[in-house]
């Protein structure tokens, strides 16, 4: 038990992302499925992109990299290169669907689960090396 305690303090940010990234990734692909029957897949995708973003934002802030600072100079760098960096990633994330959806004819779904793991992906490594960093 003990080292298992010493290996979760280990990784905490990572299971704590995975964690968080796995409920962003339920609330992107809940917004998206509930968006898309109604407007146009793009605009879906940015739809389910900003709900989830913020979402993200606060639970990689406070839980996931432990950023407790509210001071108005962090705050500010933090909220802005985190949303920037997002955007990088939704530019991704609407090509994969682009691709996947419109030029190869995949089930809408099931592309933006795959597209959700290559995102995560990227926006960890944005959140651990520059937003977040200690």
């Amino acid at each position: 038990m003990h080292t298992l305690w010493n290996l979760y303090k280990k990784y905490e940010s990572v299971v704590s992302y995975l964690f968080f990234g796995g409920l962003t990734t339920l609330i992107n692909i809940g917004a998206f499925a509930w968006f898309n029957p109604h407007m146009n897949l793009q605009l879906a995708t940015a739809l389910a992109w900003f709900v989830s973003v913020v979402f993200a934002f606060i639970t990689n802030k406070l839980w996931v990299f432990n950023s407790k600072s509210m001071d108005l100079k962090t705050f500010l760098w933090e909220t802005l290169t985190f949303f920037f960096f997002r955007i990088l990633s939704l530019f991704v994330d609407e090509f994969i669907m682009f691709v996947g959806v419109s030029l190869l004819s995949g089930n809408a779904l099931f592309v933006k689960i795959i597209d959700n793991v290559v995102v995560v992906l990227i926006n960890y490594f944005f959140s651990k090396w520059i937003i977040f960093k200690k």
